[in-house]
């Protein structure tokens, strides 16, 4: 299978440059591979990303799925030529996770010239599904 990427040569250094003075750069979201149709990255699960009761923020698992999701958007068209928004997010939080690294994995389940649409899963360091998400990413024209 060829990557779907408009940069076919796409590395994590490069998704890595993107979070600068972002939320995924202040929660610590690391990318850890990129393959030829997904997206994974990792996220602590701390201070920054706890709820009242010590447990991951539903929120912050949104944060991840959202941000998997946009960037492999970002990733797939002519960034010279178009923008693309998130427009839409769900989220079923399946398992509570109190401390330890979260990872998510982004894959296509359409990839159209006006929306893409993300699976995005969340699971745990024993790889116990935390959250499954999906994400509508609309694909616009950039202004001239």
């Amino acid at each position: 299978m060829e990557a779907i990427w408009f940069n076919k040569q796409l590395t994590t250094e490069d998704l890595a440059a993107l979070n600068k003075h972002t939320i995924a750069e202040l929660l610590s979201i690391n990318y850890t591979e990129v393959g030829n149709n997904f997206i994974k990255a990792t996220m602590p699960v701390d201070h920054r990303t706890h709820q009242p009761y010590g447990l991951l923020h539903g929120g912050a698992s949104c944060v991840l799925a959202e941000t998997l999701g946009s960037i492999a958007s970002a990733m797939i068209i002519n960034p010279e030529k178009f923008i693309c928004v998130g427009i839409e997010i769900n989220a079923n939080h399946i398992r509570s996770v109190r401390s330890g690294v979260v990872t998510g994995v982004a894959t296509p389940i359409h990839i159209g010239a006006s929306t893409h649409v993300w699976d995005i899963r969340i699971v745990d360091e024993r790889e116990k599904l935390v959250c499954i998400s999906r994400l509508t990413v609309a694909i616009l024209k950039k202004p001239s």
